[in-house]
């Protein structure tokens, strides 16, 4: 009798194949010289790995497992110290990563440009962004619809020099030397629009708080109100 494991991954389709070759030789030259091909693909397949269980489309996959793969090797390059340019790294971890820490690092990219690096995750992703936090922040010019859930890592979470958690509680990691700030915010998670804009606005204060406090110039023209 044949039994159908329901966690089973998709298996991976030729094309995909083709795809994580292709990703793997843009991750190698762009990596070159701090890590090896062995490095990198490990990366980009435990990537993968991670959202094949939970994609509902799988042609995105080899782009999804890409990108996070070259976040992860940016900061494991950072933690090895094989990168020093001096900015300031901050970590936004919420539960699903698809409302609160997803508009604070649209914010924060906004306005620090590339004067600083931010990074966002969940301890329990979830399949998207939530639409309402998508249109809230695109109505303060700030595109946040390419971005999607994801889990944090041990270099993610080791390379931040600040790391700021928003309600995920215990699951959120503890390293010993970073600085942590808790964000009591309302989970957009179920929110119309109208509901979103208050949480919306409220990150973007202390975003811009934090801004000042780490000395980041801001490259943005604060929004107006």
């Amino acid at each position: 009798m044949t039994t159908t494991d329901p966690h089973a991954h998709p298996q991976i389709t030729l094309d995909q194949q083709v795809a994580l070759t292709t990703a793997a030789s843009r991750l190698a030259r762009d990596f070159a010289g701090t890590f090896g091909a062995e490095t990198i693909e490990r990366f980009l397949h435990s990537s993968y790995e991670e959202f094949a269980p939970r994609a509902s489309v799988l042609t995105f996959l080899p782009l999804l497992a890409e990108r996070f793969a070259r976040q992860r090797l940016t900061a494991l390059a950072r933690v090895e110290n094989r990168v020093s340019d001096g900015k300031p790294v901050v970590l936004f971890l919420c539960v699903h990563n698809a409302g609160r820490s997803q508009m604070a690092l649209g914010f924060f990219s906004h306005f620090a440009g590339d004067a600083a690096i931010a990074w966002s995750g969940g301890s329990e992703p979830g399949t998207e962004v939530n639409p309402s936090a998508i249109a809230a922040m695109a109505e303060r010019g700030i595109d946040i619809s390419g971005e999607y859930p994801k889990p944090w890592t041990d270099e993610v979470v080791r390379a931040a020099d600040v790391i700021i958690t928003m309600g995920c509680g215990d699951a959120c990691p503890i390293f010993p030397g970073k600085r942590y700030e808790e964000w009591v915010l309302d989970d957009p998670a179920g929110l119309d629009v109208a509901d979103v804009r208050p949480v919306r606005d409220e990150i973007e204060r202390r975003i811009l708080a934090l801004l000042d406090e780490l000395e980041v110039p801001t490259s943005q023209h604060i929004s107006e109100r």
